[in-house]
């Protein structure tokens, strides 16, 4: 049988899969669907410092090739998380993930200064969160502000850290090399493309917001390109993730340099993803007689 486990950041896990933020909640609700303990781990709904309560209005439109999401961070917040959420997360049986997001650089560095206190296993930084400061533009947008939010968290954050990227950055190349010299021990993309709807009978936009967040199959392809570029621009790892359904679209984003990946919109599609994924990864691995996932990471470059 294939080896399915990554050294990841000085720790082993025991699958290539990692349950994406904001689609498997905080894992206890999937416990008794699929086998936890084959996942890499279970990043958890994106959390920010005191919690909010999310958008009003449309929070979820299906497309014909994947999901648009306008949720807005509804959140319990950092404290509510370490004292009930995480404990929860620690007894699945693989790795937990703090998906920490913000809307200053103080909110940040007080959050993941706070969870550096627990033993949560790896906090990642959603920067695709807006800067109120600077007008509301997206963190990961800009190569100065992504650095700025990074090293500063980097300062009272002693967990290995994950900066997940967007896929608005200016250039995701260049974007990976600024967060890597900022701090970050590894980064994760992307997260969702913004996109739009309109409600015909209604003659207005599907969502308050006007633009939500697009994932699912139809991102792959580019997810996977950003991804290559990723990998191409930095010495540490990278988690790829975007529209990855099957066992095969796993092994894409791996071939491509990705160290693991991250399964998200196809919970919902299928509660027991992360697992069947997992497998056919391994069933793969097995028919082609690669005995662990180094033999194949990174060999489409």
């Amino acid at each position: 049988m294939s080896d399915l486990r990554v050294n990841f950041l000085g720790k082993t896990l025991a699958g290539p899969v990692v349950a994406a933020s904001g689609t498997f909640g905080f894992g206890e609700e999937y416990a008794a669907i699929e086998d936890l303990s084959l996942l890499g781990g279970i990043s958890g709904k994106g959390l920010t410092l005191n919690g909010q309560p999310g958008n009003k209005g449309e929070r979820l439109l299906e497309t014909p090739s994947g999901l648009m999401n306008s949720i807005g961070l509804q959140n319990p917040g950092v404290d509510h998380f370490i004292q009930h959420e995480l404990p929860v997360m620690k007894r699945l049986g693989t790795t937990a993930w703090a998906n920490l997001g913000g809307h200053s650089v103080e909110e940040y560095c007080e959050g993941a200064r706070r969870l550096s206190e627990t033993d949560v296993d790896f906090i990642e930084l959603n920067i695709s969160c807006p800067n109120v400061k600077q007008g509301g533009l997206a963190y990961g947008i800009h190569c100065a502000d992504a650095s700025g939010v990074v090293a500063a968290v980097r300062k009272c954050c002693t967990k290995p850290l994950v900066v997940k990227l967007s896929p608005q950055a200016e250039d995701i190349a260049e974007m990976s090399k600024a967060v890597e010299a900022a701090g970050a021990d590894a980064i994760s993309l992307c997260n969702t493309f913004q996109a739009c709807a309109i409600d015909l009978e209604k003659r207005r936009p599907v969502f308050d917001n006007i633009f939500a967040g697009l994932s699912g199959p139809a991102v792959r392809p580019i997810a996977l390109r950003m991804v290559w570029q990723a990998v191409g621009a930095v010495q540490i790892p990278v988690v790829g993730l975007g529209g990855i359904l099957t066992g095969r679209d796993a092994l894409e984003f791996i071939m491509a340099g990705a160290t693991l990946v991250q399964v998200g919109t196809a919970n919902f599609m299928d509660p027991g993803a992360c697992a069947r994924i997992t497998r056919e990864i391994g069933a793969w691995m097995d028919a082609h007689g690669v005995a662990t996932l180094d033999e194949v990471r990174g060999c489409a470059r």
